[in-house]
């Protein structure tokens, strides 16, 4: 594997490479745990942990440090500041090439990779439950406080990002994301909390990183819909694949095998490493010219000093109550967004073994929703592209809320599948977020872009947050008045929007700032 696109010296080299060997060896020394329970269907509740788990465990902290030791560049704060005065572009008329093509569909496949751990974890609830005798409300603590690390791993993955690089930092992500695989041979429940934090902090910075790169390298005219695919590919295929996975794989393997599955897809992200471009400004920042020289000529960008931006027409200039009410309207979103994903939808599996299903035929329902929705990300990318940022904001709202009425119709009515219901929330979610934060970009003056984006992403992650503390403590109603009472304020969401939102297609940002 080559990574001198990333490290700078053979040592570093080496170093990255022991840190992973590390990591692997750490968790391979958990299998037997795992395989010990295979005549009592894996159910490992009460087994002492033995002295190879502790030494695994003590290679996966090590293997981390000197991977990210590896990976750290020298001369830290000259190179900020040197990176300060680069931007890199690349021209408005530039012709989408191989590179640019070969680079969406790696990240595609990192982001689905990325997003199926988060989507698992309403799959290894009902397992949970059973195997360690407690109330669901106790075992919700194990989603609660991975959100609370992929929220917290949103801010942390941002700031590394500039320290160390965007290919540095989905390779750092990548190496704690397979140490967290043994989270599905821990035989105690607070063991799993403890991991699945950790899984959540190596997850929560992958998409704003992702979408970084993206900015950096794609040419102006096909960043707007290149983000938005890109995105909603990532966020539909790994509930896909996360639905997928355990519809094939828990009836045999248990609830367990979802983060077991941690090992193989964290080292297929660190492969995937060899194939994603460090950004130009990066490289130049470190002085390396050359490979920035080699990275731009394969995207088509341009390096230039930064300088005042030049004169616009204040056309679209925003402040006072239109920009405070236009954060208000998309901080609004991201939350319902987050009830939704990381409260609705990680309750349904469940719900539907209560309602008599068994967990085999739950995730083949939620596999089979997530199939028809699939397709749907293509027609959002157009939509987004070649018609309205904003309607197609409006409009994933609007098929958000035609799914969270089918839901509600369901319970209060019975009979008919689910299916169509829950196909129609993955659609509307998935539009939501691959569309929800480039539009927040494209939306706010430079002066408050990146806090603005920010604080939309951490919404997204606070609504799941809220919801599954609600679940802690007892407070969930029914899974009707749940899909009903979410309908209010994403009501309010599309009215804000439609009233405060305005279009970006085609704009000059620079005019933003009046």
């Amino acid at each position: 594997m080559q990574l001198s696109n990333t490290l700078s010296d053979r040592q570093a080299v080496w170093a990255f490479a022991l840190g992973c060997a590390a990591v692997t060896a750490g968790v391979l020394m958990h299998i037997p745990m795992f395989l010990m329970g295979r005549e009592m269907h894996f159910m490992l509740y009460g087994m002492p942990i033995g002295w190879d788990m502790i030494a695994g465990m003590g290679l996966i902290v090590a293997g981390c440090l000197v991977a990210a030791w590896g990976l750290l560049p020298r001369d830290v704060a000259a190179q900020r500041a040197a990176a300060a005065s680069i931007e890199i572009a690349a021209p408005e008329d530039a012709q989408l090439g191989p590179a640019h093509w070969g680079l969406m569909l790696v990240l595609v496949v990192a982001l689905v990779i990325d997003t199926m751990k988060p989507a698992s974890l309403g799959f290894t609830v009902p397992g949970m439950v059973s195997e360690y005798m407690v109330p669901k409300e106790t075992v919700s603590l194990v989603p609660f406080f991975a959100l609370v690390g992929t929220m917290t791993g949103s801010f942390v993955w941002g700031v590394l990002a500039d320290i160390y690089g965007r290919k540095a930092t989905i390779l750092l992500s990548a190496v704690m994301f397979v140490g967290t695989s043994i989270c599905g041979a821990m035989p105690s429940l607070w063991w799993n909390v403890g991991m699945c934090f950790m899984m959540g902090l190596a997850a929560g910075g992958m998409l704003p990183v992702t979408y970084a790169l993206l900015a950096e390298m794609m040419p102006n005219r096909h960043r707007g819909w290149a983000l938005v695919l890109v995105g909603g590919l990532g966020a539909g295929g790994g509930y896909f694949a996360a639905s997928g996975a355990a519809s094939l794989l828990v009836p045999d393997y248990s609830w367990r095998i979802l983060w077991l599955l941690n090992l193989p897809t964290g080292l297929i992200l660190v492969l995937l490493g060899n194939f994603i471009p460090e950004s130009a400004k990066f490289l130049l920042a470190r002085g390396r010219a050359v490979e920035a020289q080699a990275v731009m000529a394969r995207f088509g960008a341009v390096a230039r000093t930064a300088g005042p931006p030049p004169a616009v027409p204040s056309q679209a200039a925003l402040e006072g109550m239109h920009l405070y009410g236009k954060l208000t309207a998309l901080s609004l979103t991201g939350v319902t967004w987050g009830l939704i994903n990381f409260g609705l939808l990680l309750w349904l599996p469940n719900h539907f073994v209560t309602k008599g299903y068994s967990m085999a035929v739950a995730s083949r329902l939620l596999a089979e929703s997530a199939l028809i929705a699939f397709p749907t990300i293509f027609v959002g990318a157009l939509l987004y592209s070649l018609w309205s940022t904003k309607g197609a904001l409006i409009a994933s709202i609007g098929v958000t809320l035609l799914g969270l009425a089918g839901v509600l119709r369901m319970e209060l009515f019975g009979g008919g599948s689910p299916v169509l219901p829950v196909a129609l929330l993955i659609i509307g979610i998935n539009g939501i977020i691959a569309i929800l934060l480039p539009y927040t970009a494209e939306s706010f003056p430079l002066r408050v872009r990146g806090k603005a984006t920010g604080w939309v992403a951490a919404c997204t992650k606070g609504g799941g947050v809220i919801a599954q503390a609600l679940f802690v403590l007892k407070l969930v109603p029914p899974v009707g008045v749940v899909a009903g009472a979410i309908m209010v304020p994403m009501v309010a969401a599309l009215g804000l929007v439609a009233w405060f939102g305005r279009e970006t297609r085609g704009q000059d940002l620079r005019g933003l700032d009046g």
